[in-house]
């Protein structure tokens, strides 16, 4: 079967939450091990399919669910959403300091108000599927009106930097760990 992408469903958090935790900020390797393997999974990924599962897409093969991309479409809200209902569960389980509230509000989330995450494992990169995903979420935030949507993207990624620079995004603002890049929709 050729991979294909389709809407992300709560029977996809496993695989999504194993991919989240496999792939490293470059997009190749692993990451250092956190305390909990599903630790990264519930920062990046499972908030979202929980707040919002109209923008979660995931792309499949044969050995089933090989990356994902989970996106808000409006930053503040879904921050706030964080502080309400995601965290103080989580906090409940994990030691102090883990989850932290939202951090200011940032002057791109005036025209860029959409963020997103993606992650594509290994076996699956280099096949375009991180570009229809891309092109799946961006059309679905496009479909509810939104201006635009920024992502973070660490320096030392240049294979994601290339990638993201492709599809239109420039960068907003650099930071010690990285840039935090936009495009207009």
């Amino acid at each position: 079967m050729t991979a294909r992408v389709r809407a992300g469903r709560r029977a996809d958090l496993a695989a999504v939450y194993r991919i989240c935790a496999t792939t490293d900020a470059t997009g190749l390797g692993t990451p250092p091990r956190p305390f909990d393997d599903k630790l990264p999974g519930h920062v990046y990924a499972g908030p979202y399919l929980a707040a919002d599962p109209g923008l979660t897409f995931v792309v499949e093969d044969d050995a089933g669910v090989g990356g994902y991309v989970s996106a808000t479409a409006d930053t503040v809200r879904f921050n706030q959403w964080l502080d309400a209902h995601w965290w103080p569960r989580l906090r409940r389980r994990y030691p102090p300091g883990t989850f932290t509230p939202a951090g200011p509000h940032r002057p791109w989330f005036d025209t860029h108000p959409a963020h997103l995450h993606i992650k594509v494992a290994r076996r699956l990169q280099g096949q375009g599927c991180g570009r229809r995903l891309m092109d799946t979420v961006l059309a679905a935030l496009q479909g509810r009106g939104v201006a635009g949507v920024h992502l973070g993207v660490a320096e030392a990624n240049t294979r994601a930097v290339a990638f993201y620079t492709a599809l239109g995004f420039t960068e907003a603002h650099r930071h010690a760990w990285g840039s935090t890049l936009v495009r207009n929709l």
